[in-house]
């Protein structure tokens, strides 16, 4: 978690003034990433994107559509990665309501070899780069 956390505000960093984002907010701003462990442990990359759209999101003031979950590790560049226990997070995500997924484009096989009724009410879209996920991330 920690190292998906740097990616992605390494990512933010290098694309600060395409966010729009002022080119020293690091001086000006703290940025404190927490995932309170509770009865759910936590670890692996796959919260990469969502880590960087939340902090994105905080630095603009720009709001996440609500309607979305998103998986998917970060590099440094903003290229997302592939993913595991896809079929448990769209499991997830439907049961919470959730009508769209962002989901990475490395996972293609694993997406089309999900059970159908996993399928049924979600619309799985792919991504493969940060700036997919932030076109469909906030809302319009």
């Amino acid at each position: 978690m920690k190292e998906s956390a740097k990616a992605a505000l390494s990512y933010i960093r290098s694309r600060k003034d395409d966010l729009k984002i002022s080119k020293e907010f690091w001086k000006n701003s703290d940025v404190h990433i927490h995932f309170p462990e509770g009865a759910i442990p936590k670890d692996g990359p796959s919260a990469g994107i969502t880590i960087a759209v939340a902090v994105v999101s905080a630095l603009t003031g720009r709001k996440v559509n609500r309607s979305i979950a998103m998986t998917g590790e970060i590099t440094l560049r903003g290229k997302v990665l592939a993913i595991g226990g896809l079929n448990e997070k769209i499991l997830a995500a439907q049961r919470f309501g959730i009508k769209k997924a962002l989901v990475p484009k490395e996972n293609e096989n694993d997406i089309k070899e999900l059970p159908p009724e996993l399928k049924k009410g979600i619309k799985i879209i792919q991504v493969s780069h940060m700036d997919d996920v932030l076109k469909q991330a906030f809302v319009a």
